[in-house]
């Protein structure tokens, strides 16, 4: 089993930062690819970033999100700059391995004046 604790979130202005922190414990280790995923109500799941042994940014948040991994903890971090409205979602970190795929409970993120 992986359990996460997932830290960081809250409201923020257009504009503004938010670093978001997952901490993953459990049969992880560096082999595992590690993601950030969001969710707006009414829509579907999408992939943000994720990290294994590159790391790749969705077109809508190249240059603004930097996805980091602490391996050695099993952390992982999304430092989000220069927010806009449309970024306000439920952020999950999630962990993946083959057909094996873990989530955590998601923090809310809101961009808004």
């Amino acid at each position: 089993q992986v359990h996460f604790v997932e830290t960081g979130g809250g409201v923020v202005r257009p504009g503004g930062s938010m670093g978001l922190s997952c901490v993953a414990s459990g049969s992880i280790t560096s082999d595992w690819l590690m993601a950030w995923y969001r969710q707006t109500p009414g829509k579907e799941r999408e992939l943000v970033a994720y990290i294994d042994h590159i790391v790749w940014y969705r077109d809508s948040v190249k240059g603004r999100f930097t996805m980091s991994r602490d391996s050695a903890k099993n952390t992982i971090v999304l430092q989000m700059n220069s927010l806009k409205p449309e970024d306000t979602a439920v952020y999950s970190c999630s962990a993946q391995y083959g057909a094996a795929s873990y989530w955590g409970q998601g923090i809310q993120v809101t961009v808004s004046p």
